[in-house]
């Protein structure tokens, strides 16, 4: 028995990721690429984006958005994943990778890499908990700067049970606009018609009655 180095749910079987964080994982990977590309037309500072019909600048006012330039420069995204990559390349006695070409090239080319590898990530790596939350940190700090936190709704625990019996249990949101709500995690779907259900059985969990359903947030 041990627990995913992630979210630190039980795993029926000696692992370091659950299911669901695996998924989550190689996801995100596949992301990078799109996320470096959208955080190009971010780079100049707030007062100068003539595309928004703004144009007044401040006085010193740096040419680009600095956050904006770190997580695109040579330390920023990847140099994470070009790290992680070269660390997995050492543990399994594999040959150093060599980066090439543009940033956006190598992003891609590490992020492939990672992903081609994610199954033994998941199984093998003692680093894997460590691996996801880095790289779910860096999506994070992405997606701050290109697509700002909706307000949302909080729908309850997903009840969906995974092959080996263990619940979902990740935390459900409605977001404004949506016909249904996928769990982040197992990707379970619940239609609008099942939303009353889930906040009921939320308000039993949080008053304490037993209804199989975990009331911890997900990671």
């Amino acid at each position: 028995m041990s627990e995913c180095g992630m979210c630190e749910r039980q795993l029926a079987e000696d692992a370091h990721l659950c299911p669901g964080c695996t998924r989550a994982t190689g996801q995100r990977l596949d992301r990078m690429p799109t996320l470096y590309a959208a955080l190009a037309g971010f780079l100049a500072p707030g007062g100068r984006r003539p595309e928004l019909g703004r144009t007044v600048t401040v006085e010193a006012q740096l040419p680009v958005a600095e956050p904006v330039l770190v997580l695109r420069g040579p330390g920023g995204m990847v140099g994470v994943l070009e790290d992680w990559r070269s660390a997995l390349h050492a543990d399994l006695g594999w040959s150093e990778p060599k980066p090439q070409g543009p940033i956006g090239e190598r992003i891609s080319t590490a992020a492939a890499g990672l992903h081609a590898n994610i199954l033994w990530i998941a199984s093998c790596w003692p680093m894997a908990g460590a691996f996801a939350e880095e790289l779910r940190d860096l999506e994070r700090s992405v997606l701050s700067v290109v697509s700002p936190p909706e307000r949302t709704i909080r729908l309850g625990n997903c009840p969906a049970v995974y092959e080996d019996g263990v619940v979902c249990g990740a935390v459900l949101r409605v977001p404004p606009g949506v016909a249904e709500v996928r769990c982040r995690w197992c990707e379970a779907v619940y239609p609008p018609a099942t939303w009353m259900d889930l906040a009921r059985a939320q308000q039993a969990v949080n008053e304490g009655a037993p209804n199989g359903i975990s009331s911890d947030e997900a990671a």
